[in-house]
């Protein structure tokens, strides 16, 4: 139950958001929104606010936001297809933007609830080569052999850079608004099969430094996702690897198993995921959408709505087979587990 509930939950943080940025679009750009619906299938509860319908539906595997004028051309000043072509862009770019803008506050929220790793000393073990040149917990290190320390990774880098039998360590650190010095010589730790020298990095949950991390954090996730798709498609990822809404049942109850920041992160993902899948120019999607109103830009008007309106279906019957075969993948690999 709790991972039907996880998985209903994330679907519905990312289809509403989507949806309400390409109805916040439309109508700022003068577009009759005529119906917002959470959910697909059999209606559940409607409520009319201004011109629009507002609709929950039983089932919560998508949803939509529907326009005068999307289908077909309608001659009316509120429809979609009387837009200009930066305005239709515009409109279907905001649901790609959205899901992003949502992976951006789930990873700064993840980010504030695990803290971030800094400089200062949560910890000098007793005995080891610090504590012995003088460091103590709450002390800044501010530079290891003249290189500033801003993130922990340099001060990691510093202590790494240490040459066994070399000149020893330059650390300065800062202390009650002081600056010292101290030379520390690491020791050789068999465990870990690294030098170190005794120190453990404190964090910190101030809002502003972790929300001034997410931008940099999403987009090493981003990085992250781009890599796995080029290694599916060089190859390197087979299809087992790959999953669609059955396995990602199954991804949601392990990352919920391994806590918060873990099923937030996992959010974070799909949700990019869903946007650069969405924008991608294949007849059905955003993205498809968008490739067109550029070809009818370059074209001249040569490329007809009857055209893209066949691409469209083809587009669609395309990505219908490839859910199909997706959902075959992951129920194949639920019982092959």
């Amino acid at each position: 139950m709790k991972t039907a509930i996880l998985f209903v939950l994330m679907l519905l943080v990312l289809v509403i958001p989507h949806e309400w940025g390409h109805m916040m679009v439309a109508k700022l750009c003068g577009v009759w929104v005529k119906e917002f619906s959470v959910g697909m299938g059999p209606l559940i509860f409607q409520r009319k606010k201004g011109d629009t319908l507002y609709s929950l539906r039983l089932l919560p595997l998508g949803g939509y936001c529907m326009m005068e004028g999307e289908e077909e051309a309608v001659d009316s000043p509120t429809s979609y297809s009387s837009k200009s072509y930066p305005q239709k862009i515009a409109i279907l770019l905001a649901g790609v933007t959205m899901n992003v803008i949502i992976a951006l506050v789930v990873v700064t929220i993840a980010i504030c609830i695990t803290g971030i790793v800094t400089t200062t000393l949560s910890d000098v073990t007793p005995g080891s080569p610090a504590y012995e040149a003088g460091l103590r917990a709450g002390d800044t290190i501010t530079a290891v052999n003249g290189s500033p320390t801003k993130e922990w990774s340099d001060v990691v880098t510093g202590i790494d850079s240490y040459e066994p039998g070399g000149k020893a360590l330059e650390v300065t650190y800062e202390r009650d608004g002081k600056e010292a010095e101290a030379e520390i010589v690491p020791e050789y730790n068999e465990e870990r099969q690294a030098y170190l020298i005794g120190i453990t990095a404190g964090t910190t949950k101030n809002f502003f430094k972790c929300a001034a991390r997410g931008p940099a954090a999403t987009w090493e996730l981003n990085k992250a996702m781009l890599k796995g798709f080029a290694m599916l498609f060089s190859g390197k990822i087979g299809r087992n690897d790959v999953a669609g809404p059955v396995g990602l049942v199954k991804v949601v109850d392990t990352a919920a198993g391994y806590g918060l920041t873990s099923y937030l992160t996992l959010l974070a993902l799909v949700s990019l995921n869903l946007a650069l899948f969405n924008i991608l120019p294949i007849p059905g999607l955003d993205g498809g959408k968008i490739f067109f109103i550029l070809l009818k830009i370059i074209s001249g008007g040569r490329i007809t709505d009857d055209m893209e309106y066949k691409a469209t279906v083809a587009g669609m019957a395309i990505l219908l087979m490839l859910f199909v075969l997706i959902t075959v993948n992951d129920v194949m690999n639920l019982f092959g587990n």
